[in-house]
């Protein structure tokens, strides 16, 4: 009675396993776009953010506390912090299992933290969300396979 099933941890691990599609297109990455580099992952920003205001029930917008994110650039510039806009949610994609980074939103975080600001609105994208928008074959395959290394 009240018990809950918690199913074996190798099963959960294979049904988070990615498996190669041979139809993957990469995201096409045009002039003025904006690039979130991560080694040879690269996420074409501009169009996830216009896939994301285009399908907003796909997406869950939360509030995120400030103190639980990191920032990866140490070299932020100071002019874009101090006009960036802390009411727009920032992105959080899924890199490994449950482990989430921040790819869009780090002057905004900075700004939020300078202000004291508590919370900021995000976008928690689970690895299916933001695979499609890798701007290389060669780096999906990749990551397809980096990240079935993650799991045990």
């Amino acid at each position: 009675m009240g018990q809950e099933t918690i199913p074996h941890q190798s099963r959960m691990d294979a049904a988070r396993k990615l498996v190669v599609d041979s139809a993957f297109v990469p995201c096409p990455a045009e002039d003025g776009d904006e690039i979130y580099p991560n080694g040879i992952f690269h996420f074409n920003i501009t169009k996830m953010l216009e896939h994301i205001n285009q399908n907003p029930g796909q997406y869950l917008l939360e509030e995120i506390p400030v103190e639980n994110l990191s920032l990866f650039s140490s070299s932020l510039n100071e002019d874009y912090v101090s006009i960036a806009d802390i009411t727009q949610p920032i992105i959080l994609a899924e890199i490994s299992p449950g482990r989430y980074v921040v790819i869009d939103g780090h002057h905004r975080l900075e700004k939020a933290r300078i202000m004291m600001v508590k919370a900021v609105p995000a976008y928690r994208l689970h690895v299916h969300q933001h695979i499609p928008f890798l701007t290389e074959k060669r780096a999906y395959l990749a990551y397809v396979e980096y990240w079935n290394s993650k799991l045990v």
